[in-house]
Formats: C-alpha cells, structure tokens, sequence
C-alpha cells in the first residue's frame, strides 16, 4: 500500500506529465493510482497511447525542487489522499459534460498557501464574483461592496485576483475582515499580476488562502486561466458575475457554475455599458438571476441550501430552474 508521501510525490510528477487539467492523463490516474501511474510513466511502460500523450521531460528530481520550492513559500501541495481535499466540491468536474468543454478531468492537486483549509471552504456557504479586467468604476464599487456584504456575514468570497471586478471583490472581502480565495492561472509563486503581490499577501495574512492547479515555476498562459474558471465555479456554491463584455472569462466561469448546477447570478449595469452587456444576456435568456445587493445573493443560496443536492445540469437548463 502506497503511503500520502509516495502519492503526494506521485502526483507533483504527474503534474509534470501534462497540463494538471489534462482528462486523458487523469483519467489513467483513476484507472491505476497516482503512485502506479508516475512509476510507469517514468519508466517507459505506461500504455503507449499514454506514453505518446504525456511530456517525456517530467522527472523524480523536478518533482521534489517543486515540492521543497512550496514548502519554502511556505506552502503546501493538497492532493486527493489528503483529508483537506474538496471531493465534493471538485466531484462533477469528472463528468462528461465538463470534460465534453475540453477542460479535463479533477486536478491532480492544488497548490495552497495560507491557513484555510480546503474542504472547510468549499463545504460552507461561498461565492465566486468575477467579471471584466477592463472594469468601470461602477463596477469595481458594486463588486467591493458586495463582497464587503457577504464576506461581512461569513460568505468566503473566491476569485481570480486579476485586474478590475475580481482584484475589487478581494478588497471589498479583506475590509470586511472577511475570508477571500484567490484562484490562480499561473503557479502561486510567480508574482502576477505584478500590480497584486500585495494583495495576494494580504490575502494569505488575513486567513484567506491563494490556490493553483499549476506546480511552483509555471508561467500564465491564456488556456490556463480558462482551466482556472472550472476550479473558481467547482470550489464555490454560487458565482456572481459583475461587468462582463458578451464574450469573457466571466462569462466562461458562468458556463460551467450552470454545468456543474449551482446558481449562475448577474448584476445589471446601465443599459448603454457595453461592459454589462454580457450580463444583460445572461439575465435575458434565463442563465443568470438578477441580483442588486448581498441579501439578494444570500436569499438564493438560502433557496439552494433548502432543496435537495442537485446534479450537474446543462447550462441553459441550470437557467431556467
């Protein structure tokens, strides 16, 4: 029997192998276990289909700099054996209808820095707010003071500590004194954006936490933060989208929350903003509810948590619920 060392060394190899999202890679992982997988992997004897798929330049010795790089942060590598592992959480993240987006299978791993645990996260009551980068000051205020509302009444609020609505919601949540999650597209060791590292530290100081699928060293991509919105959507029980164009990450994060069957919310911007036009459809074909306050994001977490667990559902089906 394999020991939490033998996997948690297993899988920071396997991390290596491929993109830390990649379904074919996971979906070996399951077949076999993570300690099976690496050894074969590493010896040339996984099934050729496999062997074919994976890097070939992933090793042992990468596999521990990375370990002792996140240590040294300090931070630590959660993976699947651990009982600080979300399963819940990231369990529909393994059904076709995720994968069929080419989002891959559940993370292999997370990279976590700071004190709150995983699992206690993502079984309490929490909120994902993302929207546009390029945000306007109307905005960035209704996304700090809504964050502010719920992180004030004990909402963990998560999100992807990128420039405009989601660097506003961290604010809003950390003045409240409040539990904000920051989900990463790029290792958490890397510095980006550059204009955040203080507030990713702030983040990691006041009790919150920075979370990353990507092993210590990994640059951002543009497809990494697209894989990133599936663990935002998977790790929260609703997502709040504020200021988002009609083509964005945000409203990719909105897809999959719908795919996955947890309540997809929109904020309504003046009816000339462009920059609100993308939750204006959302409302207007049923995928998103219409929110103006946190008692309004409270009131429909309140109605999920009255109903019976929900399986994951298609999201223009998820809409009309």
């Amino acid at each position: 029997m394999s020991t939490s060392t033998d996997a948690r060394r297993a899988r920071a190899y396997l991390q290596h192998a491929a993109e830390p999202s990649d379904a074919v890679l996971a979906r070996y992982v399951a077949e076999v276990g993570p300690v099976d997988a690496a050894h074969h992997l590493a010896a040339g004897t996984a099934p050729t289909d496999i062997q074919n798929h994976c890097r070939r330049d992933a090793s042992w010795q990468l596999a521990d700099t990375r370990l002792e790089t996140a240590a040294g942060l300090p931070a630590r590598f959660v993976i699947p054996e651990d009982d600080e592992w979300p399963t819940a959480a990231v369990a529909g993240l393994s059904t076709p209808a995720t994968e069929s987006e080419d989002l891959g299978g559940p993370p292999l791993g997370l990279w976590v820095q700071g004190e709150s645990r995983l699992d206690e996260l993502a079984a309490a009551p929490s909120i994902a707010i993302v929207g546009s980068r390029a945000a306007t000051a109307y905005g960035e205020h209704h996304a700090a003071e809504l964050a502010y509302g719920l992180a004030s009444r004990g909402v963990p609020v998560f999100s992807g500590a990128a420039y405009g609505i989601d660097g506003a919601a961290h604010r809003g949540a950390l003045a409240a004194d409040g539990v904000t999650v920051a989900v990463l597209g790029c290792a958490i060791d890397t510095g980006y954006p550059a204009g955040h590292v203080s507030l990713l530290e702030r983040i990691v100081r006041s009790g919150g936490a920075v979370v990353s699928e990507y092993p210590p060293g990994t640059r951002p991509a543009r497809h990494r933060f697209l894989v990133r919105n599936r663990l935002v959507a998977a790790l929260t029980t609703a997502t709040l989208v504020v200021e988002t164009g009609r083509r964005s990450g945000a409203r990719h994060t909105a897809r999959l929350a719908g795919k996955l069957g947890r309540p997809v919310l929109a904020l309504p911007g003046p009816v000339s903003s462009t920059t609100s036009a993308g939750c204006h459809q959302l409302i207007q074909d049923g995928t998103a509810r219409l929110v103006t306050s946190a008692d309004d994001v409270l009131a429909v977490m309140k109605d999920r948590d009255d109903t019976e667990p929900e399986t994951a559902v298609p999201a223009d089906e998820a809409g009309r619920r």
